[in-house]
Protein backbone atom coordinates (compact mmCIF):
# COMPACT_ATOMS: atom_id res chain seq x y z
CA UNK A 1 0.00 0.00 0.00
CA UNK A 2 2.63 2.47 0.78
CA UNK A 3 3.96 2.45 -2.95
CA UNK A 4 0.07 2.38 -4.15
CA UNK A 5 -0.20 5.12 -1.44
CA UNK A 6 2.64 7.54 -3.28
CA UNK A 7 1.30 7.10 -6.84
CA UNK A 8 -1.69 8.34 -5.26
CA UNK A 9 -0.42 11.34 -4.37
CA UNK A 10 1.53 12.09 -7.01
CA UNK A 11 -1.69 11.78 -9.17
CA UNK A 12 -3.51 13.67 -7.10
CA UNK A 13 -0.97 16.46 -7.33
CA UNK A 14 -0.88 16.07 -11.33
CA UNK A 15 -4.58 16.37 -11.32
CA UNK A 16 -4.64 19.52 -9.55
CA UNK A 17 -1.94 20.93 -11.86
CA UNK A 18 -3.29 20.03 -14.67
CA UNK A 19 -6.73 21.98 -13.40
CA UNK A 20 -4.91 25.12 -12.68
CA UNK A 21 -3.97 24.86 -16.24
CA UNK A 22 -7.01 24.11 -17.58
CA UNK A 23 -8.56 27.20 -15.49
CA UNK A 24 -5.07 29.69 -16.49
CA UNK A 25 -5.43 28.13 -20.40
CA UNK A 26 -9.10 27.56 -21.21
CA UNK A 27 -10.85 30.28 -18.39
CA UNK A 28 -8.87 32.63 -18.98
CA UNK A 29 -7.62 32.77 -14.73
CA UNK A 30 -4.31 34.19 -15.05
CA UNK A 31 -2.06 32.83 -12.06
CA UNK A 32 -1.05 36.04 -9.61
CA UNK A 33 2.39 35.71 -8.04
CA UNK A 34 0.99 33.59 -5.17
CA UNK A 35 -0.96 30.86 -7.17
CA UNK A 36 2.66 30.50 -8.84
CA UNK A 37 4.36 30.05 -5.82
CA UNK A 38 1.53 27.24 -4.78
CA UNK A 39 2.35 25.50 -8.25
CA UNK A 40 5.61 25.38 -7.23
CA UNK A 41 5.06 23.75 -4.20
CA UNK A 42 2.49 21.32 -5.84
CA UNK A 43 5.73 20.61 -8.40
CA UNK A 44 7.74 19.97 -5.42
CA UNK A 45 5.15 17.68 -4.08
CA UNK A 46 4.77 15.33 -7.17
CA UNK A 47 8.16 15.23 -7.39
CA UNK A 48 8.49 13.79 -3.46
CA UNK A 49 5.67 11.54 -4.08
CA UNK A 50 6.99 10.66 -6.99
CA UNK A 51 10.59 9.48 -6.18
CA UNK A 52 8.83 7.42 -3.06
CA UNK A 53 6.22 5.38 -4.98
CA UNK A 54 9.23 4.44 -7.57
CA UNK A 55 11.72 3.85 -4.55
CA UNK A 56 9.32 2.04 -2.46
CA UNK A 57 11.03 2.96 1.04
CA UNK A 58 11.20 1.06 4.47
CA UNK A 59 11.02 2.83 7.56
CA UNK A 60 13.65 5.07 7.33
CA UNK A 61 12.46 6.01 4.00
CA UNK A 62 9.38 6.58 5.26
CA UNK A 63 10.09 8.78 7.64
CA UNK A 64 11.98 10.76 5.55
CA UNK A 65 9.85 11.00 2.83
CA UNK A 66 6.90 11.42 4.99
CA UNK A 67 8.92 14.31 6.56
CA UNK A 68 9.88 15.81 3.84
CA UNK A 69 5.95 16.09 2.31
CA UNK A 70 4.48 16.69 5.28
CA UNK A 71 7.19 19.71 5.95
CA UNK A 72 6.57 20.40 1.74
CA UNK A 73 2.68 20.30 2.36
CA UNK A 74 2.96 22.66 5.46
CA UNK A 75 4.84 25.19 2.93
CA UNK A 76 1.92 25.49 1.09
CA UNK A 77 -0.74 25.78 3.28
CA UNK A 78 0.77 28.49 4.58
CA UNK A 79 1.19 30.34 1.31
CA UNK A 80 -2.54 29.24 0.46
CA UNK A 81 -3.60 30.47 3.84
CA UNK A 82 -1.69 33.87 3.08
CA UNK A 83 -3.50 33.60 0.06
CA UNK A 84 -6.82 33.02 1.58
CA UNK A 85 -5.99 36.29 4.18
CA UNK A 86 -5.54 38.28 1.29
CA UNK A 87 -9.03 37.32 -0.28
CA UNK A 88 -10.92 38.24 2.86
CA UNK A 89 -9.15 41.47 3.50
CA UNK A 90 -11.57 44.94 3.55
CA UNK A 91 -11.12 46.69 -0.01
CA UNK A 92 -9.15 49.63 1.68
CA UNK A 93 -6.44 47.27 3.17
CA UNK A 94 -5.95 45.36 0.03
CA UNK A 95 -1.99 45.95 -1.13
CA UNK A 96 -0.74 47.80 -4.21
CA UNK A 97 -0.37 45.69 -7.07
CA UNK A 98 3.29 45.21 -7.87
CA UNK A 99 5.73 43.93 -10.68
CA UNK A 100 5.32 40.85 -11.83
CA UNK A 101 6.81 37.51 -10.22
CA UNK A 102 9.44 37.29 -13.60
CA UNK A 103 10.70 41.11 -12.96
CA UNK A 104 10.43 40.57 -9.54
CA UNK A 105 13.01 37.51 -9.29
CA UNK A 106 15.41 39.54 -11.57
CA UNK A 107 15.48 42.24 -10.00
CA UNK A 108 15.93 41.28 -6.16
CA UNK A 109 17.77 38.76 -4.33
CA UNK A 110 16.15 35.50 -3.45
CA UNK A 111 15.05 36.38 0.05
CA UNK A 112 13.91 39.88 -0.92
CA UNK A 113 11.87 38.45 -3.92
CA UNK A 114 10.15 35.75 -1.56
CA UNK A 115 9.14 38.32 0.87
CA UNK A 116 7.95 40.86 -1.45
CA UNK A 117 5.52 38.03 -2.85
CA UNK A 118 4.70 37.03 0.34
CA UNK A 119 3.38 40.17 1.32
CA UNK A 120 1.28 40.06 -1.71
CA UNK A 121 -0.43 42.07 -4.08
CA UNK A 122 -3.79 43.49 -5.36
CA UNK A 123 -4.00 40.55 -7.80
CA UNK A 124 -3.53 37.85 -4.90
CA UNK A 125 -6.63 39.71 -3.42
CA UNK A 126 -9.09 39.14 -6.81
CA UNK A 127 -10.70 36.13 -5.72
CA UNK A 128 -12.08 35.58 -9.14
CA UNK A 129 -13.33 31.68 -9.53
CA UNK A 130 -15.26 30.08 -7.10
CA UNK A 131 -16.40 26.22 -6.40
CA UNK A 132 -18.58 25.63 -3.59
CA UNK A 133 -17.95 29.18 -1.95
CA UNK A 134 -14.24 28.56 -1.87
CA UNK A 135 -11.80 30.28 -4.20
CA UNK A 136 -9.16 28.53 -6.05
CA UNK A 137 -7.04 29.84 -3.14
CA UNK A 138 -9.11 27.71 -0.47
CA UNK A 139 -9.33 25.13 -2.27
CA UNK A 140 -5.46 25.09 -2.66
CA UNK A 141 -5.32 25.10 1.60
CA UNK A 142 -7.66 22.42 1.27
CA UNK A 143 -5.63 20.22 -0.54
CA UNK A 144 -2.65 21.03 0.92
CA UNK A 145 -3.63 19.89 4.23
CA UNK A 146 -5.28 16.45 2.83
CA UNK A 147 -1.78 15.88 1.39
CA UNK A 148 -0.04 16.74 4.52
CA UNK A 149 -2.52 14.69 7.01
CA UNK A 150 -1.81 11.85 3.89
CA UNK A 151 1.52 12.14 3.99
CA UNK A 152 1.63 11.55 7.83
CA UNK A 153 -0.90 8.41 6.91
CA UNK A 154 1.77 6.90 4.88
CA UNK A 155 4.52 7.60 7.58
CA UNK A 156 2.16 5.49 10.30
CA UNK A 157 1.20 2.83 7.29
CA UNK A 158 5.21 2.59 6.75
CA UNK A 159 6.43 1.86 10.59
CA UNK A 160 3.28 -0.15 10.68
CA UNK A 161 4.90 -2.04 7.64
CA UNK A 162 8.71 -2.42 8.72
CA UNK A 163 7.34 -3.71 12.51
CA UNK A 164 5.72 -6.20 10.84
CA UNK A 165 8.30 -7.32 8.78
CA UNK A 166 6.42 -6.53 5.60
Amino acid sequence: MPRLGYALGFLACAGLIGFALYLQYYEYQDPCPLCILQRTVYLALMAWFLVAALHGPGRVGALVYGGLLTATAGIGAAIAGRHVWLQHLPPDRVPECGPGLEFTFRKFPLGQALEKILAGSGQCAEAGWKFLGLTIAGWSLVWFVLLGAFSVYLIVLGLQRARAGA
